[in-house]
């Protein structure tokens, strides 16, 4: 539980620039994708100071970003400190994954016959932008990126409180795994999933989405998660 330590490896977290507001929301989206990617470890304390070095910017957005993800649930403030990352059990993450899974699954698979063209083209951007965060062995941009393409994807269904589910599942994830992915050259193939499902879905394949679905969250607790 060391309090960064000298010469410690922090996360490459991204420079932000721009206003005092949106520095707030921005922060806060990376501190979570570097949480679900488990290069903030559960028991470790950061401080906000360190963490804002990475950012560019002042203490200040980072502690108000750090009390929003302490509201949810995913650190615990230590005081004259910082802030500790709170740890998931596998039983956790399995019931997290199992209720995606009944969640995910068949709504995706019913947008096969539902989504229009132009939505789902929409989201090749995000897509194509999971590939290359993979290639670059960018951790928290690949789960940014892989958020918004999922999130934006459920969102097809109409279902806004499907969505709001998913997506406090997601950030309570841990994804340790992919570290060692990136390292053994074998996340790419994961991100890759990505534009294979767009491409079921514009060709109303439903029985290919379903397919594709599975294989990719059967992931979250295997291939991903897999503690280093």
């Amino acid at each position: 539980m060391a309090q960064d330590a000298p010469g410690a490896e922090m996360p490459a977290l991204p420079r932000l620039g721009g206003r005092r507001s949106s520095y707030r929301e921005r922060v806060a989206d990376a501190l979570r994708a570097a949480l679900i990617a488990g290069e903030l470890r559960p028991g470790e304390v950061y401080s906000a100071p360190s963490l804002a070095t990475r950012f560019g910017v002042s203490a200040t957005p980072v502690r108000e970003a750090m009390l929003d993800l302490a509201k949810e649930g995913l650190v615990d403030t230590v005081p004259n400190k910082g802030f500790r990352v709170t740890a998931v059990s596998d039983r956790q993450l399995d019931e997290y994954t199992h209720i995606r899974s009944l969640i995910e699954i068949p709504t995706v698979a019913a947008l096969a016959r539902t989504a229009d063209r132009v939505s789902l083209e929409a989201l090749r951007p995000a897509a194509r932008e999971i590939v290359t965060a993979a290639v670059a062995g960018d951790l928290i941009g690949y789960v940014e990126a892989d958020t918004r393409f999922h999130l934006g994807l459920l969102a097809l269904a109409g279902n806004a409180h499907l969505v709001e589910v998913v997506a406090d599942l997601r950030k309570r994830s841990r994804l340790y795994g992919l570290t060692a992915l990136v390292e053994a050259g074998r996340l790419l193939a994961s991100a890759e999933e990505h534009l294979e499902l767009l491409d079921a879905l514009l060709g109303r394949d439903e029985t290919a989405v379903r397919e594709i679905m599975t294989r990719h969250l059967g992931h979250v607790r295997s291939l991903w998660a897999a503690a280093d």
